[in-house]
């Protein structure tokens, strides 16, 4: 079995964890709905401007459902995760999102294309989504909303629906035009919420630097290799996979900013790599 796709997965994830301390750098005030939306433009409209220069590209011929629904459901988990955090707190709405995302990618799979979960890949969910519940439940903001948990799991069930829709859209397109028109209709869908911060702060200070490092390390490769190791495993288990990015992100706020991890959080942590090490140890030697 090539271990090759699990890594892909998992560097993607890592990716996605250096946007919480990128985001440190950018102007205060600036809404996650602007991030987001120009994150999605600037690495899709990149990607998309790529292709077309390669000819890697055929607009008639694509895949178009797909790639609807793939970018409704991004975008809905973007839109609904932001709007969670802001009834229930980060540290509530992340556990939630992230947590349930792996469950629900098992039952949609199970679900739609008889996938059936394997035993490695439950106790590997388990593992890590008990570790990202230690991680973040001594950092203070435990708001229990049910508006925000419900808005919450709601997320986690749209980054689910991407996966296994995304599944679906790389056994008919390439890896690099499929995350170009997926982000760039991604970007349509959230650029009029973003509308009211207004453009104009990309350029001030060090937005514009952190912007594209968001849009191009941590948008345009980081889903080019999320992609690209999907083609080869299960969605469920790309999902779990990807519970590497509030690792990730707690490792970086550690070693990079100064932040401090209770005891109990580093069992967390262990705990996260437990699960991705069982993943893709047990998957390999299942295979095998």
């Amino acid at each position: 079995m090539n271990i090759l796709p699990y890594i892909f997965v998992l560097l993607a994830a890592m990716l996605w964890g250096t946007v919480g301390t990128t985001q440190t750098f950018l102007t205060e005030g600036i809404s996650s709905f602007a991030v987001a939306g120009i994150r999605s433009a600037i690495g899709g409209g990149v990607l998309l401007i790529a292709v077309i220069i390669m000819k890697k590209i055929s607009f008639r011929q694509w895949s178009w459902k797909w790639t609807i629904l793939a970018a409704i459901a991004i975008a809905l988990f973007q839109s609904l995760f932001f709007t969670s955090v802001r009834f229930t707190g980060v540290a509530v709405g992340t556990v939630v999102t992230i947590g349930s995302s792996p469950v629900f990618a098992g039952i949609i799979e199970w679900a739609f294309w008889k996938v059936r979960p394997t035993l490695v890949w439950a106790i590997a969910t388990v593992l890590a989504i008990v570790g990202c519940l230690l991680l973040f439940m001594n950092q203070g903001d435990t708001t229990i909303n049910p508006v925000g948990i419900a808005l919450a799991l709601a997320a986690g069930f749209m980054f689910a629906l991407y996966t296994n829709v995304s599944k679906q859209l790389m056994k008919r397109e390439e890896t690099l035009p499929a995350v170009a028109m997926t982000f760039i209709l991604c970007a349509l869908f959230l650029l009029p919420l973003a509308a009211k911060d207004g453009f104009s702060w990309v350029t001030e200070g060090v937005n514009l630097w952190a912007m594209l490092f968001m849009a191009l390390a941590a948008t345009s490769l980081a889903y080019i290799l999320f992609l690209g190791g999907l083609k080869k495993i299960s969605s469920s288990a790309a999902v779990t996979l990807s519970l590497a990015e509030p690792l990730t992100a707690a490792l970086l706020g550690v070693f990079l900013v100064g932040e401090h991890l209770t005891f109990v959080a580093w069992i967390g942590v262990g705990l996260l790599l437990g699960g991705i090490v069982v993943l893709t140890i047990g998957a390999k030697k299942a295979a095998s």
